[in-house]
């Protein structure tokens, strides 16, 4: 793998930059893992609270947060015999980050799996074909991470 040139300092300013402003949305610990969950199927607050321990405080806080940057959709459930909830649900902006999240799972299947067999795969729907997050060309041929290069517009 090739090594990036060294710069100075980067092309773009980090206030122009759309990647700082969508780690500036999805940057710290509990807003990724509220997202993982989500992925996952975990809509409603107490099961967020049950499977990341986080504080109620800050759950309720990112949850907040992640329904105005609109990433999360909030709707009303009810239970029998029980008043109305909210639940969270990935947006079609949340569903989108779906194959960034699936690159990182993968990166941490090989650099962070020690060897072992990875505890979850992703398969294409209706199917049982492994599927992998990799980028393409406007042909449609995959591009290796150390083949791609930024490229400035304007």
């Amino acid at each position: 793998m090739t090594q990036i040139p060294l710069a100075r300092r980067s092309p773009v300013q980090p206030d122009a930059c759309n990647l700082a402003k969508a780690i500036d949305v999805v940057g710290d610990r509990w807003t990724l893992m509220i997202l993982r969950a989500a992925l996952y199927g975990v809509r409603r607050f107490d099961d967020f609270q049950a499977e990341l321990g986080c504080p109620r405080t800050v759950l309720s806080g990112r949850l907040k947060k992640l329904v105005e940057d609109g990433l999360l959709t909030k709707r009303a459930y009810k239970s029998p015999g029980k008043r109305s909830r909210p639940e969270y649900v990935l947006s079609p902006m949340g569903l989108s980050l779906r194959p960034i999240l699936i690159g990182l799972t993968q990166w941490g299947d090989a650099w962070l799996g020690q060897g072992e067999t990875p505890p979850i795969g992703f398969t294409k729907a209706g199917s049982k074909s492994a599927i992998r997050a990799a980028f393409v060309d406007i042909e449609g041929r995959e591009v290796r991470p150390d083949q791609i290069r930024p490229v400035l517009r304007g």
